[in-house]
Formats: C-alpha cells, structure tokens, sequence
C-alpha cells in the first residue's frame, strides 16, 4: 500500500483517543497542538493525562473505552492495545465514515501518523508506510538538524512576501527568483539571533532588487574530492537551487546528481590532452548568464582557492559588478591522504606540508620543486599523473630513490586504489596498476606502508 499524503484540518473538530498510558498521551497533545477538541477514555489516565486534564486541555472520561466512543468523531486513535477493542474500534470507524488508526497495527489503520518536524508553520511529515517507525523517528532527527529553529519565522517571513508580491501582480517566475534569493541570503541568519526587524527589511529590499531586475548571483563552489557525502551544507543548498551549474571534468556523478531536478549542467572542465573551453571563456558565459538573472554555480573538484583559479574568477565577477560568494570544499591535498590512512602530519615524523601540482612542479625553473620538497616534511602533489615520471625522477634525484610514495587514485570514490612504492619506482608501479586520473601523490616517511605490504 502507498499512502497518500495529506494534512488534516482539525481545528475545532472533535477528536478522541482510547487508552491511558504514555503513547495515549502523546497521541492525545499532538491532537491538542493541531486545534482538536479532544476526549480521552481509559480506566487509569497517567500522570501526563491527568495534568491535561486538569489544565482543560483534554477531556478524561476514567473508564474501559468501547466502539461507542467514536460516536460523534472525526478521528479516533486506539492506544489502548487490546486486540479485541482494536478490531472493533476500527469496524465501527468503517461504519460511521470515522478516520481511525490503531497504534502498531497498520491494518487496522485508515491513516498513518507519521513522524513531523514542527517548525510552525513549516511542518515535515515523515512516513514509512508502516514499515519502520524507528527509521522514520531517525529520519525526523535527521531533518531537525538540518532544520533549525530559525526556519519556522523564515517561513512566516516568505508566506508575508508571497502574499505582496501577489497582491502587486508579480508573475510567479519573478517570485520564484525572489524565494530563491532569500533562501540564499542573511535573513535567515538575522532571525537565528532574534533581529526579526532586520531581517523584514533586508527580504523587502531583496524583493525590491529582483523585482527592477537585478542580475543573478554566482557562487564558487567546492565539490570536495568526490564522495557527496563529505559536500558541506552550503554546496547542497547551492547545487539545489541553481539555474546552471558548470562543473569540472572530475566532479563525482554523485555530486551532480544533489542538482535540482531543473538545473542546467554544463561540463567546462579539461583534462590533460583533451578538449574543453578556455578559462576566459567559461568566465565570459557565466557573466553572460547572471546578468541575465540567472544563479550560477562554478563548481570546481576539491576546494576552489586550491589550485582551483578561483581567484581569477571571482576578481573577474566583482569587475563585473556581480554578487559572487565562495563556497570552501575539502581539498583533495588533505582528503586524498587521509582517504588512504595517511596523515600528512604525524607527530614526530613530520610537522610540516608543501602543496603543488604536476603541472607546476614540472614548468618551474630547475630546482625548484626539489627546494620545496626539501624544505617540507611532506610534499603532496596535485594531478600529477601526466607528468609522473619526471616529477619521480626529480623527487628520487633530490630526496633519494627509497623515500616513501603512495598514490592515490579516485579518492573517497567507491573505486578508490591505493599504490605505494619507494618515489624512484611510483611511477612504473601506477603504470603496471592502470591507474588513472584523479589521483593524488604523497611523497615522505609518512606514506610508508605499515605493514610493509604494497596496495594496488
């Protein structure tokens, strides 16, 4: 059976829940916050009952309930867990057209209650069909994380724009970008510390921009080393709501697929040897594209300030007169180690960290990279693959040939490989391994195989 979900107005409506226990009770005050008169029927009302009782939020009638108890309802809940009431209680609900759910037995249920986080007036209603109650309370404490409490007066905040902007006659694609616009912008924050008149006036003034046709925002956006799983918040709430999103060639298809379901993806990433646009060119169609109104995301493997040249971009957007905000992701020069148990500090082996690619590490001047692998406990080496060989050679001429290497391939990615050989040889050990791009090189002590045993 698939439910079909809905909300119930039960405001003024009479309700009743037969049982006295803990589980009556709660059923009981859900009822009362959604507005129901509510009668509850058992022989032993507990403490919390008898306290709502006492309060005149409930109705307590101290005796064994029956089918009759319906008479008269909209909706009743059978906490009572007797078996012979439940059957009954649920054919005379048949009878009188009675909306009835008979806790724990998802037969004899007309309707599911389903686990809700309650951030008023936004309500999340989370069910599994019956199946899994447990999965679904994991689920609602999932969600409440993620939905902190700032989000019901946000939502109040949006319903009172919404309702100006339809009383002004916007049409509903502007309002859709204005919605999206606040989703994305202080306000939220404003209300997380209680400066509600702050936050009306920076939604009126966002509405306000929009509506005389403010160009679109553009953010550059971490895709971290690939696992969707290590994106932050902010990346996910950016990737949801954004009209284009160019990526690089390596983003993970999991990552992509946190897109909306109506965002435009655009592959502008090259690898080494293939094609793919000029960097002034993917910078030109995303000044085009939000001066056209439209919210871009740059997404970039790792982070974009780590070789990344999201420097560039972001000077070249703010030259434009464009609203660009920098979305920090997990580097690939510190995820790829530790996706492999590497530590790229270790106390006592090493306490310091050079970073470079295999592009720059084989066009710097002559001893250059040798100077900075002397220079750092530990060199890390982004992109190195095309360029392996020689990078090796320089490595193995500065450090000596037995230093310890791993590469490591397709990091946090389910097909993730590891090879670790001595930095004079890594090169001929990734070639017999097949390995390919991404992947990340890690020279020092601290890539030494523990166990002694070589990966691939």
């Amino acid at each position: 059976m698939t439910p079909y979900p809905c909300f119930l107005d039960l405001r003024g409506r009479d309700c009743v829940v037969l049982g006295d226990g803990r589980l009556a009770a709660q059923k009981a005050r859900e009822l009362v916050d959604a507005g129901a008169r509510v009668v509850v029927v058992g022989p032993r009302p507990c403490a919390e009952l008898q306290g709502m009782a006492a309060s005149g939020a409930v109705t307590v009638r101290r005796r064994r309930p029956r089918p009759e108890d319906l008479v008269g309802t909209r909706l009743a809940v059978d906490a009572s867990g007797d078996a012979e009431l439940n059957r009954a209680v649920f054919e005379r609900g048949e009878r009188n057209g009675v909306l009835v759910n008979v806790v724990d037995r998802p037969e004899l249920c007309h309707f599911i209650a389903p686990a809700v986080v309650r951030r008023r007036p936004l309500l999340v209603a989370i069910s599994t069909s019956g199946e899994s109650p447990y999965l679904a309370m994991a689920l609602r404490r999932r969600l409440e994380r993620i939905l902190d409490r700032e989000w019901g007066p946000f939502v109040a905040l949006v319903g009172r724009v919404r309702r100006r902007l339809r009383t002004d006659g916007v049409a509903p694609p502007q309002q859709a970008r204005v919605y999206r616009r606040l989703l994305h912008s202080p306000v939220r924050d404003l209300l997380r510390d209680h400066r509600e008149a702050e936050a009306d006036a920076a939604a009126a003034a966002i509405a306000e921009a929009v509506r005389n046709g403010a160009p679109g925002r553009v953010a550059l956006v971490g895709a971290g080393p690939g696992d969707p799983g290590l994106l932050t918040v902010a990346a996910r709430e950016w990737l949801a709501e954004a009209d284009d999103v160019l990526h690089d060639a390596l983003v993970h298809p999991g990552v992509l697929a946190c897109c909306g379901p109506d965002t435009r993806l655009v592959p502008v990433g090259r690898r080494a040897g293939g094609d793919g646009p000029e960097h002034a060119a993917v910078i030109a169609t995303m000044i085009e594209l939000a001066r056209s109104g439209r919210d871009v995301v740059r997404l970039k493997g790792g982070d974009p300030f780590v070789f990344g040249r999201g420097w560039e971009e972001l000077t070249a957007l703010r030259a434009a007169g464009l609203e660009v905000t920098v979305v920090p992701g997990v580097s690939a020069a510190t995820a790829a180690p530790a996706a492999a148990a590497i530590p790229v500090t270790r106390r006592g082996v090493a306490s310091s960290v050079a970073i470079t690619t295999g592009h720059d590490a084989v066009h710097w001047g002559a001893g250059r990279l040798e100077q900075l692998a002397a220079a750092a406990d530990t060199l890390v080496v982004l992109m190195p693959l095309a360029n392996l060989g020689p990078i090796a050679r320089r490595l193995a001429g500065a450090l000596g040939g037995d230093r310890p290497a791993a590469l490591v391939a397709s990091a946090t990615w389910s097909e993730q490989r590891v090879v670790r050989a001595p930095i004079a040889t890594v090169h001929r050990a990734a070639e017999v391994a097949g390995i390919t791009a991404p992947a990340t090189l890690i020279v020092g002590e601290v890539a030494r195989e523990i166990t002694g045993r070589t990966e691939a």
